[in-house]
C-alpha cells in the first residue's frame, strides 16, 4: 500500500472515499470501512446551514468511532460564515477539513459556491487562508480544472492553495462545464502534481483498481478519490488494495454476499433514521447493488414501493437466489450521477 501523509494525518492507504452529497452518510461510510476504505468523507456539508442550526445538517455529522480516520467537507462562500462553521465543527474532533471548490450543480454554483470559487482564485485564496487560520485539523480544498475549456486555471487556483497553507490539493480532472461528462483530463492533474510541494489527489473515472493504477501512473499524484465507483460496489476498495500490493484481484461477490451488505446496509440505515426515512435513504442504494442482476426490474419496482423493513428484507432475501451477468460492469455513466454533488 502507498501510505499518504495530509500534514498530522497519516494514512496508510492512498484511496479516500469521496464526499457525495446525498449519499455519504454514516451507514454507507460504515459499509465501505467493512471492505478496506481506510479513509472518508462526511457528505458535503454547507457552512451557513450549520451556522444557521438546520436540524438536516446536524443530522449528517452522525459520527460512530469505527468510521475514523474521517474529513469534513464545507462547502461556502463567506469566510465569516466558514470560520464559524469549523468552530462549530470542533467538538467532532474531524481529522481533516475540504472546502469545496468543485461541485458543479446548478444551485451551488449558482450562489457564488463550489466550482464557482474557480472563476475567482483571490477569493478563493482569502476563503483558505482564513479557513487554515481557524481550524487546528490539517485543511484541504478540492478543485476543477477550471471553469470551461477556455480557462483551464487549476495550476494557479493551486497554487494560491498551496501559499494560503492548505495541506493537499484534491482536483478533478474536468471543468465546471464538462460536469460529469466526456474523459476525465490526466494532463491537468500532472500538471498541478508537478508544481506542488503539497500532495495532490486525483479524482474523476475511479471505477476499479485499474483506473486507480492509471490515475496514478499517468499523473504522479499521491492518492485518489473514489466516488461513483463505490456506488453498490463497497468491494473496490478490497480490489484496489490487492493491485496496489501486486496481488491478484479478490473474486467478484456473489448474490449472497451482496445481499448480505444490502441487508447489513438496510439495517444500519433503518437504525439511524428510524424505518420510513432509513427506508427511503436505501432505495437509491438497492438500485446500485443490484445492477447486473438477471431480470431485477419487477424485483426493483416492487422495493421502491416497500413501506417495511421486513418487506425490503423479503425482497432483498428473495435476491440470493438470481443470478448476476458475468459480463456486467460496475461502472456508472454521466445519467446515473445526475442529483449527486460534492465530487
Amino acid at each position: 500500500m502507498r501510505p499518504l501523509s495530509i500534514g498530522s494525518l497519516h494514512l496508510s492507504g492512498c484511496a479516500l472515499l469521496a464526499p457525495l452529497a446525498g449519499i455519504s452518510d454514516l451507514p454507507y461510510r460504515l459499509v465501505n470501512r467493512r471492505h478496506g476504505c481506510g479513509f472518508a468523507f462526511t457528505e458535503m456539508i454547507s457552512a451557513r446551514s450549520l451556522v444557521n442550526d438546520s436540524r438536516r445538517t446536524l443530522r449528517m455529522l452522525a459520527l460512530d468511532r469505527r468510521d475514523r480516520p474521517l474529513g469534513v467537507q464545507l462547502v461556502g462562500s463567506d469566510a465569516q460564515v466558514l470560520c464559524r462553521a469549523i468552530e462549530l465543527l470542533a467538538p467532532f474532533t474531524f481529522d481533516l477539513v475540504d472546502l469545496n471548490a468543485a461541485c458543479p450543480a446548478r444551485k451551488v454554483v449558482g450562489v457564488g459556491q463550489g466550482a464557482a470559487l474557480m472563476r475567482d482564485p483571490a477569493k478563493l485564496e482569502r476563503l483558505l487562508r482564513a479557513m487554515v487560520a481557524a481550524s487546528t485539523a490539517p485543511v484541504t480544498v478540492k478543485i476543477r480544472s477550471g471553469w470551461d475549456a477556455s480557462s483551464r486555471n487549476a495550476l494557479e487556483v493551486a497554487q494560491r492553495a498551496q501559499d494560503a497553507g492548505v495541506q493537499a490539493v484534491i482536483i478533478h480532472g474536468r471543468s465546471r462545464s464538462q460536469g460529469y461528462g466526456g474523459r476525465v483530463g490526466y494532463d491537468v492533474i500532472a500538471q498541478v502534481k508537478q508544481a506542488l510541494a503539497i500532495p495532490v489527489i486525483g479524482s474523476g473515472d475511479v471505477f476499479s483498481a485499474v483506473h486507480v493504477l492509471e490515475m496514478l501512473s499517468r499523473t504522479g499524484c499521491d492518492a485518489v478519490t473514489v466516488a461513483r465507483g463505490a456506488l453498490g460496489n463497497p468491494w473496490i476498495f478490497e480490489e484496489i488494495q490487492a493491485a496496489l500490493a501486486g496481488e491478484p484481484p479478490p473474486r467478484r461477490p456473489g448474490p449472497d454476499q451482496i445481499c448480505a451488505c444490502m441487508q447489513e446496509h438496510l439495517d444500519m440505515s433503518v437504525d439511524l433514521y428510524g424505518e420510513e426515512l432509513g427506508i427511503k435513504h436505501f432505495r437509491k442504494f438497492f438500485g446500485w447493488y443490484t445492477r447486473g442482476f438477471y431480470r431485477i426490474r419487477p424485483l426493483r419496482s416492487a422495493a421502491f414501493q416497500c413501506r417495511t423493513r421486513a418487506e425490503l428484507a423479503a425482497i432483498i432475501d428473495r435476491l440470493k437466489s438470481s443470478r448476476i451477468d458475468p459480463g456486467c460492469s460496475f461502472h456508472l455513466g454521466p445519467s446515473d450521477y445526475e442529483g449527486l454533488a460534492g465530487c
